[in-house]
């Protein structure tokens, strides 16, 4: 005998009609998604929350007291500005109509018309994805700001928000993520930034501390955070919220983007275990603030190869990027003193451009064929070079080499566009350093009460 229900007739069928809420109508078009267009709006948020409250929480507690204000005004200041330019012109620049390879043309996204067209990718509108890649921007801004802590001008930072989010930041993202990019038709692997983000921002971070100069020797000498306990919140903010960052980027509610989010905290769990032993290791205890940048350095290597590469190649990811930049910061850099003339307050060139580059590379060794095909597509165009010689055949050897040749020349185009526009905002002869430690108002300088 059957348990299972009796299928209905269809005379009992024909007239079955919708739940209200699932009936399609102008404010939900059938082509779209509610559940992909939900967890995209959400995921986007979760990226927002990184840098605001965030990347402030952690700024404010890393640094020293007297430069917690600006630090964190910085951030936000970014956040809203970056906000303002994206939807102005930086949306359409970075993913609009081709008007060269490397550049889309300049147009607003502001319109009804506009935002509420279905999408070039995903089944919701444009409206959603204007959102989603405006919170990837904004904290590539406030990454950047990383670097200059504590005696950047801040009116050179409100004119240099706008100038790099505009002709450097839009050409990375077009050429690398838009449909019609010239390394995107390549075939180049970036999951969810590694390039576009991280190795630009580690790089322009970098490249904006040499022109800023450095702080006063005492500063940088004796720079111990001023509350620990404010730095672990905000990392943790961070680590969270890279679930939206990297779950998010398959946008759709799908299978890779499961993996994708489980990739992302094997790897930073493991990249973080591995900075506290070599810590313990070689310093003999281990150190919060070591673990919160093996951490990070979890999160920026698995960025771009996150939905594309199996689990144990995360923990090995993880492995590597808990060693690698460890090494960096804590041998090569103190080792070479030309290394020392640049003052990166965050370290933000071992934590995000050396942890960025590996990525990329690993994404290149790594990337497994059938889940490249799930994000992608296609199974031949994109193959790890492991893979590539794991099945040993001409043809996947080929591709296997292919692909790591277009990670290489993907690292170094970010890295030349960084730097060379970032440098363009010294010839604007603005005066980018400050020595003092607060240049703008706050409630004491108003006479309202005193925040000591």
């Amino acid at each position: 005998m059957s348990f299972l229900p009796t299928p209905p007739s269809f005379n009992q069928t024909r007239h079955f009609s919708f739940p209200p809420n699932l009936v399609p109508d102008d404010a939900s078009p059938e082509w779209m998604n509610k559940a992909d267009n939900a967890w995209q709006l959400m995921a986007a948020t979760l990226v927002g929350l990184q840098s605001v409250p965030g990347l402030m929480i952690l700024y404010s507690g890393a640094v020293k007291k007297k430069w917690v204000v600006n630090s964190a005004f910085m951030v936000l200041y970014a956040f809203a500005m970056v906000l303002v330019c994206w939807v102005c012109w930086g949306y359409r620049l970075s993913f609009g109509d081709e008007l060269v390879p490397v550049w889309g043309k300049v147009d607003i996204a502001l319109t009804e018309k506009y935002l509420l067209e279905q999408a070039f990718l995903g089944l919701f509108p444009n409206a959603t994805i204007v959102f989603f890649q405006f919170v990837f921007a904004a904290i590539t801004l406030v990454l950047i700001a990383g670097a200059v802590l504590g005696r950047m001008n801040f009116y050179a930072w409100m004119l240099f928000v706008p100038l790099w989010l505009t002709f450097s930041y839009t050409v990375g993202a077009f050429t690398i993520w838009s449909t019609n990019g010239w390394l995107s038709k390549m075939g180049i692997i970036d999951f969810a930034g590694g390039y576009v983000i991280h190795l630009s921002s580690g790089v322009a971070g970098y490249t904006t501390a040499y022109w800023v100069g450095s702080r006063l020797t005492m500063d940088r000498e004796n720079f111990q955070p001023n509350n620990i306990i404010m730095m672990l919140a905000g990392a943790g903010l961070l680590w969270m919220g890279w679930t939206g960052f990297n779950g998010g980027s398959p946008y759709a509610a799908s299978t890779d983007a499961s993996l994708a989010v489980l990739n992302t905290h094997v790897c930073a769990a493991t990249s973080l275990l591995t900075w506290l032993i070599f810590d313990i290791t070689f310093f003999k205890k281990p150190s919060a603030v070591g673990a919160v940048q093996g951490m990070i350095t979890g999160l920026v290597c698995i960025t771009p190869g996150a939905g594309v590469v199996q689990g144990y190649s995360a923990i090995i990811m993880g492995i590597c990027s808990g060693s690698i930049p460890w090494f960096t910061m804590m041998v090569v850099q103190k080792k070479f003193k030309i290394l020392k003339l640049v003052d990166d307050t965050m370290a933000m060139v071992h934590t995000h451009a050396i942890a960025g580059i590996l990525g990329g590379i690993l994404t290149g060794l790594f990337s497994e064929p059938h889940l490249c095909k799930l994000f992608y597509g296609s199974s031949n165009k994109y193959m790890g070079l492991l893979y590539g010689l794991s099945i040993g055949t001409s043809e996947s050897i080929y591709w296997g080499v292919r692909q790591m040749g277009i990670q290489l020349l993907g690292i170094s185009f970010v890295v030349v566009v960084n730097v060379v526009m970032t440098s363009q905002g010294e010839k604007l002869e603005i005066p980018m350093y400050s020595s003092y430690y607060n240049d703008i108002e706050t409630p004491s300088k108003l006479g309202v009460y005193s925040i000591e």
